[in-house]
């Protein structure tokens, strides 16, 4: 076994999840994530914790939903059961073939998600944390050989976390000291409020209320959007090529949408639900060991030189207690390369200009 697979999952228990003797952990395992899950048991029959392994497929997803009549009981006792019994929730991400579901409809994907909000609700009250172990599918995504992409990703995973996090504390600050954040670059032009919010420090770990390995980001809820964005970092989703999605938005929901590939897609998330055409999610990436665009959201949101937002469902980290966001049963990331031609603004001051903050400048 690689070593740098015993280091990824020692990040993922320790430093990530934050695993103690005890807890009990589900651990939802790719069908190519074998190793990881291998290594990701070991640490937790060293730590004392119960672990139960699930198999996570987009193949048999696949099979389900397409057989399925789309008449899907709320909310499956055994199902939520499961996750209300977890302490910590690992998913452990490792298909064999990235675009598994591209052929099941929309209107069973939406039911299908819809049916589920309980469950989804509950496992987002754990000690949650999603990964993924490099896999040669994700590597003929990223059109790139292997073992290159083997050693990409773990220059995104292996990462020293407290440095980072102590970077990305300056920008959370300017955030949660902020009224307005104003994006600007080309095909961009947007406003979002983001008064009364707390920005999230998402150092990959849950003592940060950050929930993914890798991060690198700092994110918070924007409300009241107004103006239009593009989003011209190529990704996949729902198993579908989306290239140059632009949004315009009023009165805080998207009013009109349109897309050079993809747009079908685009428009089968706006039609979720009502929570789908507003906006959950302001994120600025700050990882620099990730140096490209993978089509894989996991690690291209996290880019720095990117601004990504996501259409639907608010994170309550963000949020004053007691105050509901933006809810949705969809939560789905786009993203805008601000390298060049840029300037993202808070309260009239610009925080960053082509991809540069103004805090790295005062460092230097």
């Amino acid at each position: 076994m690689d070593e740098r697979v015993r280091e990824h999952a020692e990040v993922l228990v320790d430093w990530s999840a934050r695993v103690e003797a005890g807890d009990n952990v589900v651990c939802s395992v790719g069908p190519d994530a074998h190793e990881l899950a291998v290594a990701v048991a070991e640490k937790l029959g060293e730590r004392g914790a119960n672990l139960l392994a699930t198999y996570g497929s987009g193949e048999v997803t696949r099979a389900y939903l397409r057989a399925h009549d789309g008449d899907f009981d709320a909310d499956p006792a055994h199902e939520r059961a499961l996750v209300e019994n977890a302490d910590v929730y690992l998913s452990l991400g490792g298909g064999r073939n990235t675009s598994a579901t591209a052929d099941v409809s929309g209107d069973q994907r939406r039911a299908y998600n819809n049916a589920r909000n309980g469950i989804r609700e509950t496992r987002l009250g754990t000690r949650w944390v999603s990964t993924v172990h490099p896999t040669r599918s994700l590597a003929q995504q990223a059109n790139m050989a292997y073992e290159e992409y083997q050693d990409f990703a773990y220059d995104a995973i292996l990462r020293d976390w407290e440095s980072l996090a102590e970077e990305m504390a300056q920008l959370k600050e300017l955030l949660d000291e902020g009224s307005e954040v104003r994006l600007v670059s080309r095909g961009t032009n947007l406003t979002m409020r983001i008064e009364g919010r707390t920005a999230v420090n998402s150092a990959a770990s849950v003592a940060y209320d950050s929930h993914n390995l890798p991060s690198g980001e700092v994110f918070t809820a924007p409300s009241a959007t107004e103006g239009e964005v593009t989003f011209d970092v190529p990704m996949t989703l729902r198993g579908e090529s989306v290239r140059n999605v632009r949004l315009e938005f009023a009165d805080g929901e998207v009013v009109d949408y349109d897309a050079d590939q993809g747009e079908d897609v685009i428009g089968e998330i706006l039609a979720t639900d009502d929570g789908a055409r507003r906006l959950g999610e302001l994120g600025i990436g700050m990882n620099r060991g990730i140096d490209r665009y993978t089509d894989n959201i996991l690690f291209d949101e996290k880019m720095g030189d990117t601004v990504h937002l996501a259409l639907g469902r608010a994170y309550d980290a963000c949020l004053p207690d007691g105050e509901s966001g933006n809810e949705s049963a969809v939560h789905v990331d786009l993203i805008t390369d601000v390298s060049e031609d840029s300037r993202l603004e808070i309260d009239g001051d610009v925080i960053q200009r082509n991809g540069s903050f103004a805090f790295e400048d005062d460092d230097t």
